[in-house]
């Protein structure tokens, strides 16, 4: 059994095999997933898991660079935007309209479904480097 990080095996593995500006998704319980991403659900019931806390866990073994939301999320959930750019702190947040944001998604490595009911609780986390 894997004794720290990560537990949830699809996730572990999605993360593990990025490379420099591969692309992770985490999602609402509502974001269309396209066809062609991994889809890795770990949606229980509304609220169950929350974005923040799969965003927190992620960033846990993810190097980002950079991320992606859609500039709604400053318009309707500015809270959440908020508590993003927290946990974020200096890594740069692009703003982009959620039809381009959506269009995006297909070119992800995968897409992780939470059960956020929140609108707009969604972000594209650019994969870094570690040296």
């Amino acid at each position: 059994m894997k004794k720290i990080g990560l537990l949830n095996q699809p996730l572990s593995t999605a993360i593990a095999g990025m490379g420099h500006t591969d692309t992770l998704v985490i999602a609402d319980a509502g974001l269309p997933i396209p066809f062609r991403p991994r889809r890795i659900d770990l949606a229980l019931v509304p609220g169950i898991p929350s974005f923040l806390d799969t965003l927190k866990a992620v960033l846990s073994e993810m190097e980002v660079e950079r991320a992606v939301v859609a500039e709604e999320m400053a318009q309707v959930s500015p809270d959440l935007l908020a508590a993003v750019r927290e946990i974020l702190g200096e890594t740069p947040i692009d703003l982009i309209a959620h039809r381009d944001f959506k269009g995006q998604t297909n070119g992800a490595q995968a897409v992780v479904r939470t059960g956020e009911c929140t609108p707009y609780a969604n972000i594209i986390l650019v994969s870094g480097v570690v040296f």
